[in-house]
């Protein structure tokens, strides 16, 4: 289902899922006769979805007045879309992505990035992963679920491990019990977790499943592409100048080792998706369009 388009503003839709629900989409159509390739947006984990919307809807609509197709997808409990958090499965958000890759490698051309944020890295990874030929299957036509094209991946302040931030996410629940949010006898959350327990924490439930799927994922290069792929990877700094972390080093030295192109910078911004109003990142814009587009001529 589609609502009406209006002028200078992208297209809201809602996808149909293969669990029979609906996700909500925003698409951003290119600027010009024929796109610089098509993007798909896989968002981060709980409140810095909200967080972020607006630095992400300016690089949307940058990427789409650059001749970029931009796709948006609320995942499965999140946002706009059918269901509840609490009805989340990493399996299920990574089928929301690849369906949304369907949706626009049907509607636009071009190469195809993945642009995550935050836990939406990992999802990009693991969406690359299925899309991109197995060194066994070569470039043919049609190896991988992505039709033997390359993969980009564009990777914004990337979360190296799943485990790392769900317990980042659980410390949450002791914070409100310093607060008095919370019942203080209530088991820790790793506990009911463990026990088969929903959780409720910060306003979200988190299922064992979606905690469990999680955990496990990890941001390792998919294996050595049979196709030349590009990582473009970005982070902020408060540093001057910017500077990547010794965390980051190691990651992309990984990512190279494994046959990627990579691009990684540090650039001058706040941690947006920490509050709510966590201000602007035009550095962070500017260095994403000059890695996607770094010979492209300014459009009109």
């Amino acid at each position: 289902m589609s609502l009406p388009p209006q002028a200078g503003l992208p297209q809201a839709f809602f996808l149909e899922a293969a669990d029979g629900g609906q996700r909500f989409c925003l698409y951003h159509a290119p600027r010009g006769d024929r796109p610089l390739g098509r993007v798909l947006y896989l968002h981060p984990f709980a409140e810095e979805l909200n967080c972020t919307r607006r630095v992400v809807a300016a690089q949307a609509r940058a990427l789409a007045k650059a001749g970029y197709a931009v796709l948006q997808i609320d995942l499965l409990g999140c946002g706009d879309s059918s269901g509840d958090f609490a009805d989340a499965t990493w399996d299920a958000w990574l089928a929301d992505a690849l369906a949304a890759h369907r949706w626009l490698a049907a509607r636009a051309g071009g190469p195809i990035w993945l642009w995550g944020l935050r836990a939406g890295a990992l999802l990009a990874t693991q969406l690359a992963s299925r899309l991109l030929p197995s060194p066994a299957e070569g470039v043919r036509e049609g190896a991988g679920e992505g039709g033997g094209e390359p993969v980009h991946l564009l990777l914004w302040q990337p979360v190296a491990s799943g485990q790392q931030l769900l317990q980042q996410f659980l410390r949450l629940h002791s914070a409100s019990q310093w607060l008095g949010a919370s019942p203080g006898d209530a088991p820790a959350p790793a506990q009911a977790l463990a026990q088969g327990q929903t959780v409720h924490i910060a306003g979200y439930a988190l299922s064992p499943t979606l905690a469990q799927g999680l955990g496990l994922a990890r941001l390792t290069p998919p294996a050595p592409p049979a196709v030349t792929s590009r990582l473009v990877w970005l982070e902020l700094s408060s540093a001057q100048p910017p500077t990547l972390g010794a965390s980051a080093d190691r990651a992309v030295a990984a990512w190279r080792a494994a046959g990627w192109q990579v691009q990684a910078q540090a650039v001058a911004g706040p941690a947006f998706w920490q509050t709510v109003d966590g201000g602007d990142a035009p550095a962070l814009i500017d260095a994403t369009l000059a890695a996607l587009t770094p010979a492209a001529a300014p459009m009109p």
